[in-house]
């Protein structure tokens, strides 16, 4: 295992070191220290190593990951896991507004609870948190899933495209042309995957779920709608 302590190292050299590694590389565990809410820790990493982070980070860490598992021992700041691709991003505490923005494909966990516009624009990735969401989470979602274990807040999936949203707790709101939908069994079964990947799939039953999604209402504009839009 490799280690860097940002009290000792920049945060440029890290990310550059990070950068330089090629897909067959021997160094495929590192572990950083310090942290100290830095923003943009292991930002474009492209490469399949695991990077634990041992305390709270900034903004957009883990942001554009690429094959990396990150593991963040902490809290994270607004962005993180933003336009990741691929890979894996942990948050073992609580993440601010925008978590997985605009993420394109892998997984986000975060054990605690996330902010608002959780998931916004996302096009593709899986976003399970296992507290609750803020207002306008999955906002213009476009592909992808979100999963929450807690309760949601007002505007969920607000200009919803085709994402889909898994809610166990209550709902305060719901935002333009999302609606409530059916629980088939592949739905169930897609939840039950990425309740398993997320490390809770023993202990809750998908059927405790309710799914929402696109209502299809806003995909063409017409002017009887436009206070919607």
């Amino acid at each position: 295992m490799r280690t860097v302590d940002l009290a000792q190292t920049p945060l440029r050299e890290l990310n550059a070191a990070l950068h330089r590694l090629q897909a067959e590389t021997n160094e495929t565990h590192w572990r950083v220290l310090n942290p100290r809410g830095q923003h943009a820790v292991a930002v474009g990493v492209d490469a399949p190593i695991t990077l634990e982070v041992e305390g709270h980070v900034g903004y957009y860490c883990g942001g554009m990951n690429k094959r990396a598992t990150v593991v963040i021992n902490g809290n994270a700041g607004q962005g993180v896991a933003e336009n990741m691709m691929s890979g894996h991003v942990h948050v073992k505490g609580d993440a601010s507004q925008a978590a997985g923005a605009t993420g394109c494909g892998g997984l986000l966990v975060i054990d605690g609870n996330a902010s608002a516009r959780c998931g916004i624009s996302m096009k593709g990735i899986d976003i399970v948190v296992k507290g609750s969401v803020g207002h306008l989470s999955a906002f213009m979602a476009q592909a992808g899933n979100l999963v929450v274990l807690g309760d949601a807040g007002e505007a969920l999936g607000d200009s919803i495209y085709e994402a889909s949203l898994y809610v166990r707790g209550t709902v305060k709101g719901l935002g333009a042309d999302c609606v409530e939908q059916p629980l088939a069994d592949h739905h169930k079964g897609e939840l039950r995957r990425l309740l398993a990947a997320a490390g809770v799939g023993d202990s809750l039953d998908p059927a405790s779920f309710r799914r929402f999604g696109s209502g299809r209402g806003l995909y063409h504009f017409h002017i009887d709608n436009v206070g919607s839009y």
